[in-house]
């Protein structure tokens, strides 16, 4: 790829457009008068291959390329080179396919700087990749050799050679590429460390916190929830047991009522018959009144007889009554009676329970009892196996067998620690010698490791004396993207409600030269503060087309603005010192409230909050006119003889003491002070965020040269504790320090020895002493065997006797529950 030709356009001296046709793939040479431009051409070329360094192109500055730096009507240069890239062989990645390509560079006078490849807008980036990747890299040392330099080339030392040649080879531009990928994997590494830290400090210990009171939790609902199954257990079986009491109650109350009905099925019959019997004898003497002779001496005996028969079963029935009763209060009984068992069950599981407790007592009595009964014939039986003691598993003669046997044992232990211990003063002593004899040596390494640890120790005390905490600088900079990314929505937010309050902005020009400003206050609607939201339709109304009025100080500021402040609508001007303004009087308020309460009337003027200095303008807009909460006392307000003013309901009615009425409909009315306080409150919050985000600036500012001296810190300590550890590393490696090693191991296992040989000493004294009583014990053991004996013996029977008391006594409790 070479260059078939150079277009400059407005570059340097070449004001017009001028194209230099006609180069040569192999070598080229620019001829021509002095001033003529033909470094110009050298230098377009440099630009259009992204030269960094303007001195090479004998410019300060990027508008200086411009044509008379854009004094002469040409204000941008344009310079493109047009590259033959018929050989693919040496064509740029990705331009195999182009026979030509051309490369343009322009610049505007104080607008921006753009490429174009092939007439397409490109990145600088992407043309640089393009010369790079055909070793073409403008901004090498060696690329441009300028007049006077052919000599310091010819006299290079190798390394320079050696650059130049990386140069011309394009193995430089990979050197590059490959250290700014260095410094992005050290990045990356940096955020991964800090990523993993954060895992290993926060995140795992609080999943793992997480984790126990799961565990704990569970474990917690397991145990509540077995708690609860037998809690209804509990409650089952009560249930079931009162269900069993209930029923046998209910058993014993239904036979009783069954008796009852028996009983007056009996008394009705009874009754009954009674009622026939009466009927009868009626029958019976109507007969006999009707027949007369023998038969009324016959039916005189049916009627006696009948009369026995009456009282004898009147007697019947008194006595089934009787017992009626007496049945009666046997059911009462009955259920008395299943109260006091109910009672005696509960006394029983009582006495039951005390019961168990006693025979809960004798058992473990018994068992202490059988328990020494069991030691005591074992120590029966071992005296009479010749035993001292019933836990002695041989006999005295093996124990003494066994105890010289164990003074053998210690004597020749002994010796062996004796050896051992003389063998080890002697490799000790050797040891030492050698030591000392390199003694220098070692007091050269623990020098120059005190030299090293007290360096580490200075650059440790260096970064605890700076003021600055890890992540500090870090925490600030998310302090300030957050208050950024919140400034930026306030300032969205202000400039939207601006543009939807565009009406109320009052823009002027000033009417003469250093005018003061502060004359002007403002349009009326911009001047105020609503109170409550809810009055802000009210309050649009009364206020009408006053809204838009502009306050000024005096009437020669205003009609300075209407003569010379270029205008551009009509507006109407307030001036606060001609003002005159009408308020409501006190009176006139009090009235109105006495009529339809405080609560439901108030003057408009004190549902807004203003400046002391625009007060007159306030009072003129707003002391009028009274805001009440519904159309009743609307209209008392207005209609009132002794009040007549005007009123307006929190809905925008509107009642004038003439009796005209306006309102229905809102149409959008309110939304004009609603947004205008939601306006200040954005501006309020602005002011703020940006003072922090000062406040944080400042804190940034101050931090940025105590961080870079905290890294470098952080960096030698890191560095040089690297260094110390391979050098404490060597110096464990060294001769010296392998022998004060061996020296501290052979003294440890001296002195185990000679612990171990107190041991052994007194051990064998142990054993040599258990010998002698042994052989004192065997003498005396024949006379005191008899007495023994004869004492077990007695033992064993009153434990005998006192187990045989203890279970008749268990069965008597047994018979008992």
């Amino acid at each position: 790829m070479h260059i078939k030709e150079v277009t400059l356009e407005g570059f340097k001296s070449y004001a017009g457009r001028t194209v230099v046709p006609g180069f040569d793939p192999l070598f080229n040479a620019i001829t021509g008068l002095n001033g003529s431009g033909k470094s110009n051409i050298l230098d377009s070329i440099c630009f259009v291959l992204g030269i960094t360094d303007l001195r090479q192109v004998r410019a300060a500055s990027l508008q200086e390329l411009v044509y008379k730096q854009g004094q002469a009507g040409v204000t941008k240069a344009t310079v493109s080179i047009v590259f033959d890239n018929s050989d693919r062989s040496r064509s740029p990645l990705g331009y195999e396919d182009s026979p030509e390509i051309t490369v343009t560079r322009q610049i505007v006078v104080g607008g921006r700087n753009k490429y174009l490849i092939n007439g397409h807008l490109a990145q600088p980036s992407r043309v640089q990749t393009l010369f790079h990747s055909v070793q073409l890299n403008v901004n090498n040392p060696h690329f441009l050799i300028m007049q006077g330099r052919i000599t310091k080339v010819l006299n290079m030392k190798p390394p320079e050679i050696l650059s130049m040649l990386e140069e011309a080879a394009g193995t430089r531009m990979y050197e590059m590429k490959k250290e700014s990928a260095l410094k992005t994997l050290e990045k990356k590494q940096n955020k991964v460390d800090e990523i993993n830290k954060l895992l290993d400090v926060e995140i795992l210990p609080a999943l793992e916190k997480l984790r126990k009171e799961r565990c704990q939790y569970m474990k917690w609902a397991n145990g509540n929830a077995e708690l609860d199954r037998l809690k209804r257990f509990c409650i089952a079986y009560d249930f079931v047991q009162a269900e069993r009491v209930r029923d046998g109650a209910l058993n014993d109350v239904k036979q009783i009522k069954t008796k009852i009905v028996e009983l007056d099925e009996t008394t009705e019959n009874i009754k009954a018959a009674i009622q026939e019997m009466d009927n009868n004898i009626s029958t019976l003497a109507a007969e006999k009144e009707a027949k007369v002779g023998g038969e009324m001496k016959v039916l005189s005996d049916k009627v006696d007889k009948l009369s026995h028969v009456l009282i004898k079963e009147t007697s019947v029935m008194n006595n089934q009554e009787e017992t009626l009763k007496s049945e009666e209060k046997g059911a009462e009984k009955i259920l008395t009676n299943i109260e006091d068992i109910k009672r005696s069950i509960l006394e029983r599981d009582a006495a039951v329970k005390n019961v168990e407790n006693e025979a809960s007592d004798m058992k473990r009595r018994a068992e202490d009892l059988t328990k020494e009964l069991d030691e005591k014939e074992k120590e029966y039986q071992g005296v009479l196996a010749g035993k001292s003691s019933a836990n002695e598993k041989k006999c005295l003669e093996d124990q003494l067998r066994d105890a010289k046997a164990a003074v053998g044992d210690a004597e020749s232990g002994l010796k062996q620690l004796a050896t051992k211990i003389k063998h080890s003063e002697k490799e000790l002593k050797e040891k030492k010698t050698l030591l000392v004899s390199k003694r220098d040596e070692a007091i050269a390494a623990e020098n120059e490791l005190k030299t090293r640890t007290k360096d580490l120790e200075g650059i440790k005390a260096s970064m605890g004396s700076i003021n600055y905490d890890e992540g500090q600088m870090e925490a600030l900079q998310k302090d300030r993207s957050a208050e950024l990314e919140i400034i930026q929505k306030l300032k969205d937010r202000v400039r939207n409600l601006s543009g939807e309050l565009a009406n109320v902005h009052f823009s002027y020009r000033d009417p003469e030269r250093n005018f003061d400003r502060s004359k002007v206050k403002g349009v009326v609607a911009r001047l105020i503060r609503i109170k409550d939201s809810s009055t802000a339709t009210a309050l649009e109304v009364a206020a009408g087309g006053r809204l838009f009025n502009v306050v000024v100080d005096t009437e020669e500021t205003g009609k300075q603005l209407l003569k010379n402040g270029d205008l551009r609508s009509r507006v109407t001007i307030i001036p606060l010192n001609k003002i005159q303004t009408y308020m409501i009087p006190d009176r006139v308020q009090q009235t109105a409230r006495r009529l339809v309460g405080p609560d439901n009337v108030t003057l408009a003027l004190e549902l807004v909050g203003y400046g002391e200095e625009v007060k007159n303008a306030v009072a003129f807009v707003f002391g009028s006119t009274f805001v009440c909460r519904n159309m009743d006392a609307a209209k008392e307000v207005a209609f009132n003889r002794q009040i007549s003013s005007t009123s307006v309901t929190l809905e925008g009615d509107t009642y004038q003491p003439s009796g005209l009425l306006t309102g229905g409909s809102k149409g959008g009315r309110g939304n004009l002070l609603r947004k205008l306080d939601e306006l200040a409150k954005a501006e309020a919050d602005l002011s703020d965020h940006e003072k922090k985000l000062f406040v944080i600036e400042q804190q940034i500012g101050a931090l940025l040269p105590l961080q870079k001296r905290h890294t470098e810190l952080k960096s030698q300590f890191e560095l040089k504790s690297y260094d110390l550890s391979l050098f404490q590393n060597r110096v464990e490696q060294n001769e010296h320090h392998k022998l004060g090693e061996l020296v501290k191991k052979i003294e440890q296992e001296l002195q185990e020895s000679k612990q171990e040989l107190t041991e052994k000493q007194v051990q064998h004294e142990k054993c040599v002493s258990t010998v002698s009583e042994l052989e004192k014990t065997i003498k005396t053991y024949g006379t005191e065997r008899e007495g023994k004996l004869k004492a077990l013996e007695k033992r064993i029977k009153s434990i005998k006797s006192e187990m045989q008391s203890m279970s008749k006594q268990i069965c008597l409790v047994i018979q008992v529950v």
